[in-house]
């Protein structure tokens, strides 16, 4: 589904993204993990077209993707959840969830958007609340409903469970996981190691803009180097 080769991207004369390869397949959850600072987000922002790629390849369901505009990226079905939730506080939460159909028909868009509420009860609840007065377990959700009204085949997850607390954050995990098992291929970016090794079927190491380390979740949670540079094992 998504096949990204050599991938080199930066800000002005800093290169960030050092050459960096990964493939996500149709209905697996992918983990991408990492510190912060070593080009989790630029990577995000460059396979949804905010940020351009100085080289390299991404390829997603056959289409070239590295040149494509991010409205274009949306239409194809590949859809970033950014880092910081990113909603619009002074919207309506069903009018967040509504922006994120802007490139899709607006016949059905009440439809999709029952759909969300059925993921997110809470949401419903809260749906002609302010955006900027929800918790921020309520804002995740509300983000990742947005993502949802696009209508992925494959959804980036940038950071879902940043800032939130232990009980959200398993609460969040859960969420994902029911996500993947409807079938939605999910690229999912954290510094929780492991319960995202736990959630994910297979896994890549990012250090300064490298991909070092790669293989199934499984393997990897047993992984010596793995467990000494983020457990402090």
């Amino acid at each position: 589904m998504l096949e990204v080769r050599d991938l080199r991207a930066g800000y002005g004369g800093t290169e960030v993204l050092r050459g960096v390869s990964l493939d996500v397949n149709a209905g697996e959850v992918v983990a991408v993990l990492g510190s912060n600072g070593v080009g989790k987000t630029t990577l995000n922002k460059v396979l949804s077209g905010v940020v351009p790629a100085t080289s390299g390849t991404i390829r997603f369901n056959g289409a070239a993707l590295e040149h494509a505009a991010a409205p274009e990226i949306v239409t194809a079905g590949l859809i970033h959840v950014p880092e910081g939730r990113k909603i619009f506080p002074n919207l309506s939460v069903r009018e967040n969830l509504e922006l994120g159909a802007y490139c899709r028909p607006r016949r059905g868009r009440a439809a999709k958007v029952d759909q969300v509420y059925e993921i997110f009860p809470k949401l419903k609840q809260r749906a002609r609340q302010y955006a900027g007065t929800l918790s921020g377990g309520e804002q995740q959700m509300l983000a990742i409903g947005r993502g949802l009204m696009g209508e992925p085949k494959l959804l980036i997850l940038d950071e879902p469970s940043l800032g939130l607390s232990p009980l959200m954050v398993e609460e969040m995990f859960a969420l994902i996981a029911r996500l993947a098992a409807s079938g939605l291929a999910i690229m999912l970016v954290e510094q929780n190691v492991v319960q995202s090794l736990e959630l994910a079927g297979r896994a890549y190491i990012m250090e300064n803009g490298f991909i070092t380390l790669s293989g199934q979740a499984s393997e990897l949670k047993s992984n010596a180097e793995l467990k000494r540079a983020y457990l402090g094992l």
